[in-house]
């Protein structure tokens, strides 16, 4: 995160020159990237950008595609430092929908991409894909764009047929966020278009609320009682003690038989490497990978699931 102190800021600048000293491959672009989702897609398509934001809490909570240590950071995609970025140099800026806000600012440093991802109410696999193939056509590289959807849903198709043999539940995909309220991931989540990509019924059939916090009563569960609980990323610390004490949730019948999985981070606001993640991480769960289930009437989340390589 970049500081308002002086010596913080001297430092920031500095470690941009470090970046500026990196010679851009032949023919291709110097790419700074504010929202994840394109920082993602920039990366599964091996063009790395010189600049990008938040990457700590990336690589805490995204985890992958794998950002090199030398990317230079921005500090908050909201509010990015513009200084830094424009002492990158950069030849395009890749943005979203969620940063108009900023976007003519970006555009007297650059020229900007702005491709949207999540519109309320539309899945957005199909807006990923078209994502990757539209930065692969600016960078001058459309066969490789071809090439990484292709490989893409050749993967999905793979593990669906993987979990075809399953039980047939359907599956409530949440992030839980205090002990008595989780948020769900909908049919207009990546989480969810993928649970229908794999050939899986999600248990939440109303629209996502795409908000960071997580506004859905935990009762609510209990409306699908044959339903397995999947949950995103890590439950927070004293969520899971009182958890492991509630009544409410040690009786939800998914925690009582022992029908919950808990999945490591996930970018929910990612593009394809976040849905593959997703996939993978899922499938994994799913068909028995270590520590993936939970087991006891009384049982707290989860440990993570073993993550399958990419």
């Amino acid at each position: 995160m970049v500081t308002n102190g002086h010596i913080g800021r001297r430092s920031v600048l500095a470690g941009a020159l470090a970046s500026l000293a990196l010679p851009a491959s032949a023919g291709r672009l110097r790419l700074a990237a504010i929202d994840w989702a394109m920082l993602e897609t920039a990366m599964a398509l091996g063009a790395e950008p010189v600049a990008a934001c938040e990457l700590i809490r990336y690589r805490e909570t995204a985890v992958t595609p794998e950002i090199p240590a030398r990317v230079t950071d921005l500090g908050l995609r909201g509010s990015p430092n513009f200084e830094l970025l424009q002492l990158t140099r950069p030849d395009l800026i890749l943005t979203s929908n969620y940063y108009t806000q900023i976007e003519a600012r970006l555009r007297t440093i650059a020229p900007v991409l702005v491709l949207p991802f999540y519109v309320a109410g539309e899945p957005p696999w199909a807006k990923a894909v078209t994502a990757l193939l539209r930065l692969s056509d600016e960078l001058g590289m459309p066969e490789r764009g071809v090439a990484v959807a292709r490989a893409a849903e050749d993967e999905l198709a793979m593990l669906g047929a993987r979990l075809s043999q399953g039980d047939g539940r359907p599956v409530y995909v949440i992030d839980i966020g205090d002990p008595r309220h989780f948020r769900a991931f909908g049919p207009d989540s990546m989480f969810g278009e993928m649970l229908t990509r794999l050939g899986l019924a999600n248990a939440w059939s109303r629209p996502s609320r795409f908000a960071f916090s997580a506004p859905v009563p935990l009762e609510r569960l209990a409306e699908e009682p044959e339903a397995r609980i999947v949950t995103v990323s890590g439950v927070p610390v004293l969520a899971r003690r009182a958890l492991e004490r509630s009544v409410l949730w040690t009786r939800l019948n998914p925690v009582a038989r022992g029908r919950v999985l808990h999945l490591p981070d996930v970018n929910p606001f990612g593009g394809v490497p976040a849905g593959l993640r997703f996939a993978r991480l899922l499938s994994a769960a799913m068909t028995g990978a270590p520590n993936a289930a939970m087991t006891g009437a009384g049982s707290g989340p989860a440990r993570p699931a073993a993550e399958v390589p990419s």
